[in-house]
């Protein structure tokens, strides 16, 4: 039996500065979720490993360049993309500086986004955010 499912990766991105955290979201430039604002990721390519593809994603849609990624959770709920059944497998990471991020390839924009002042999210991003935040939290502890 052959199986049609996709394989995507997100890369969640926190900035910590004293006691501000931010993260960094891009502005979709195509559908589904057209301009809506999601985390940085995109769909696995058959010749690299999760983390890297997640990096390429990264540096690809934003700019940004990190070192070290944390594989934080997978998700697969059946309808978590119009566009047909699709895996995603999360990764976290964070930064201590500024960094200028700028939209390319699918992304209209990239932006630092205050974690108390979030804009709605595509997909199941909020979840995967959410997630997120928890590794944080366990990071700083």
């Amino acid at each position: 039996m052959k199986q049609d499912i996709a394989v995507t990766v997100d890369a969640v991105i926190f900035k910590v500065k004293g006691n501000i955290t931010e993260v960094l979201l891009i502005k979709r430039k195509n559908d589904p979720y057209k301009n809506n604002w999601a985390i940085p990721g995109g769909f696995l390519e058959e010749d690299e490993d999760l983390e890297t593809a997640s990096k390429r994603e990264l540096q690809e849609e934003t700019g940004l360049q990190i070192e070290a990624l944390h594989q934080l959770k997978t998700y697969g709920a059946i309808d978590r993309d119009p566009r047909g059944r699709t895996i995603s497998i999360a990764f976290a990471g964070i930064i201590n500086s500024a960094f200028e991020v700028k939209g390319a390839d699918d992304a209209e924009e990239a932006n630092w986004f205050e974690m108390n002042d979030l804009p709605a999210l595509a997909f199941d991003h909020l979840e995967i955010l959410e997630d997120a935040k928890v590794w944080l939290v366990n990071q700083k502890a």
